[in-house]
């Protein structure tokens, strides 16, 4: 008996309001039956309670877990005015993903009975009903349409009839029964023998368009990705259970030369010695499913997880001499385009519920001259998990993909025989950690290009962020980019001067650094802490960073930055970063047509010693540009050293006098004193406005 029928994930456009009204109502309502029958293979009440794994909730919480979902986006979207259970709401709420295979976790939650949780599904199914019913209804539904949130709600619990349908089939058999609506496939034969396909190089562009999102997607595949891969050659068929089995007979999981070192520390303490979801039998091997144990299908596909994956690709390139590794997702997606798989699933795959609750044969689904490019079993990917240019987290579901942006979490592609709706499209773009069990195999590629990996780390240090923000991010209170300002200052008054070489003294994160090379033909930046040097380098070489801000308490925002768009992409090359002590400068540091010192003297331990020979650094006629609020603070330098902001003979010397007094010598005063405000942003309604006096002094 074939699963029944579940609709896929509907087109959020169209003409006809109602039709598409009454569209996601059925969605959502074959979407709420058929997670509920999945726990009908529950063989008693206990099963709900006992862990399947310690590594998550037991599967009582996953059975309430989409329910409160749902009341939980839609209190936070203004959809619905009350809670039903908020206790139900608060415990139901958050899951788990554990940072390690170790990680256990000894909280006990006093869970409610099945019946309780099954009425207060019942409760959610009708409030969610009458909305949808009732609620207005404009298309095409789009990022921020109030039917974009009830849509969300259906596709989080199609992901989780996925991944609770694992946590049942790592049950005991005695927690689990056979049911009609989840047969699996019966076939088995010997494995064909898998071959290589030549995939052409190819360029094209991933990413989609929030202004005209076509079906449901989730943060992470918005935005824009201009990919290109070189030709490569890549497996006829998934791994099959028989093609890794001389994996296993070779000593794979023994010989620790072919795991990572991350890999090999999960194999210890798995004490692993097969795949998972291998039983062995005597002389016999038998593999479980998610209700029973079979024979085993040998020209099924393996079920693994990444580090699995990856010591086969090493062992299958140690025994060929060959090149060979998981591909990338670049390299997945000129795949999926050389076989003509399109954007949706075709009836044509092992996916969406189909055909079986199983994987089937490696050889049954053909795509071209590649088999399964989509369903049957996941793909396990090269590539962790990164978010695309103009990345942006949607409000009402902030934390879906931002946790993942730790290169811990591998991308899986290509869909499983369960996976249903978003899940089941190849643009979307699920990760998992690497030790993790899902419907899960791969397939693997002979390449002589290297695995690429995108960076997906957020800058999260506080400090940090806020100067990136300060330099790169928003202008506030109509107050113009402060680092940008100085240089525009500094070039116009360089006028005709030579603009060879010129040194941002105190550069921070680096905005002003690279706006002077518009105009100078080499900059230099320093800075004392190698933290700030580490995001100018970081844009120099790659052109992007990510952050993170404060919004309030625990609370952050995600943003991002490019020289691209900023216009400076195309004089990054003349820009370089050092760490350095301004107060001790090495004798490189010579022969300047500019130095720009911005808002440097008050924290300098020594600011004489540096005004007192900073003019043996710039070439005769070059100029010296001192920007600083004057905030003199024990802390940064001693009350001694201060050279301003006192008093002296019983008058007010400022710093501008000490400034006038040291430089006086070498310098003439060409522009100032003026001053220039700038804004830092602390927090979402926190903010600290400043104003800094600039001079520009040229030496004589």
């Amino acid at each position: 008996m074939k699963p029944s029928f579940l609709p896929g994930t509907p087109l959020l456009g169209g003409a006809d309001v109602e039709q598409k009204r009454q569209q996601i109502l059925d969605y959502f309502h074959a979407t709420f039956d058929r997670y509920e029958q999945l726990f009908e293979t529950l063989s008693c009440d206990e099963a709900y309670y006992v862990k399947s794994i310690a590594l998550r909730h037991p599967l009582i919480f996953y059975f309430g877990h989409t329910a409160t979902f749902f009341i939980n986006k839609l209190v936070l979207a203004g959809l619905v005015e009350s809670r039903i259970n908020p206790g139900f709401e608060s415990m139901f709420a958050i899951g788990v993903d554990e940072m390690s295979w170790d990680d256990l976790s000894d909280v006990r939650y006093n869970w409610p009975s099945v019946a309780e949780v099954r009425a207060y599904r019942q409760s959610v199914r009708a409030t969610v009903d009458r909305i949808i019913r009732s609620k207005t209804l404009s298309l095409p539904i789009g990022w921020e349409d109030p039917f974009w949130i009830i849509v969300m709600g259906i596709e989080h619990e199609r992901i989780h009839l996925e991944t609770s349908s694992v946590l049942i089939r790592q049950h005991q058999l005695k927690y689990v029964q056979k049911h009609p609506g989840w047969a699996p496939c019966t076939e088995s034969a010997a494995a064909p023998a898998n071959t290589l396909v030549d995939i052409p190089a190819a360029s094209f562009l991933l990413g989609r368009e929030r202004s005209d999102p076509k079906i449901y997607g989730w943060d992470n595949e918005f935005g824009r990705h201009e990919a290109s891969t070189a030709a490569f050659k890549a497996g006829r068929y998934l791994v099959s259970n028989q093609e890794f089995l001389a994996f296993v007979e070779a000593g794979g999981y023994a010989d620790d030369s072919l795991w990572q070192e991350e890999g090999a520390a999960w194999k210890k303490f798995a004490k692993a010695e097969h795949p998972t979801f291998w039983v062995k039998d005597g002389p016999q091997w038998r593999l479980r499913l998610m209700l029973e144990e079979i024979a085993m299908p040998w020209n099924w596909p393996v079920e693994t997880n990444y580090h699995e994956a990856k010591a086969f690709c090493n062992w299958k390139a140690q025994a060929s001499g060959q090149p060979v590794r998981l591909p990338t997702e670049d390299e997945w997606q000129a795949l999926r385009q050389f076989a003509g798989v399109g954007e949706l699933p075709g009836d044509a795959a092992n996916i969406e519920l189909r055909h079986y609750a199983s994987s089937c044969p490696v050889d049954q689904f053909a795509h071209g001259p590649l088999f399964d490019v989509v369903g049957n079993v996941w793909q396990w990917l090269e590539t962790p998990i990164y978010p695309f240019a103009g990345f942006e987290v949607h409000p009402i579901y902030d934390d879906f993909t931002t946790p993942t942006f730790d290169e811990r979490h591998n991308l899986i592609k290509g869909g499983s025989w369960i996976s249903c709706g978003n899940e089941a499209a190849p643009i979307s773009r699920y990760a998992f950690r690497r030790h993790f069990f899902q419907h899960a195999g791969f397939r693997y590629v002979v390449a002589d290009a290297p695995a690429t990996q995108p960076a997906s780390h957020y800058e999260t240090d506080r400090l940090i962020s806020e100067y990136i923000e300060f330099h790169y991010g928003a202008e506030y209170y109509g107050v113009p980019n402060f680092p940008r300002t100085l240089a525009q200052l500094a070039i116009e008054a360089m006028a005709d001067k030579p603009a060879r070489k010129a040194l941002d003294l105190g550069c921070a994160t680096g905005r002003a650094s690279f706006e002077l090379a518009r105009h100078f033909d080499q900059v230099t930046g320093l800075d004392f802490s190698a933290r700030f040097i580490g995001v100018g380098t970081q844009l120099a070489e790659q052109g992007t960073l990510r952050y993170t801000l404060t919004e309030e308490g625990e609370l952050v925002s995600y943003k991002a930055c490019s020289l691209a768009e900023l216009g400076l992409s195309e004089v990054a090359s003349k820009v370089e970063f050092f760490q350095a002590d301004a107060c001790n400068l090495k004798p490189v540091y010579s022969g300047y047509d500019l130095v720009l010192a911005a808002n440097l003297i008050d924290r300098l331990y020594s600011p004489a010693l540096f005004l007192e020979s900073i003019h043996e650094r710039i070439n005769p006629g070059g100029l010296l540009m001192l920007t600083s609020p004057y905030t003199w603070l024990p802390e940064h330098t001693k009350r001694e050293e201060w050279i301003g902001g006192f008093k002296k003979d019983g008058e007010n010397f400022t710093t501008f006098d000490g400034l006038q007094a040291m430089l006086g010598k070498h310098f003439r005063l060409l522009r100032g004193p003026e001053s220039e405000p700038f804004v830092i942003r602390e927090t979402k309604r926190k903010f600290q406005h400043t104003l800094s006096e600039v001079t520009i002094w040229e030496r004589i």
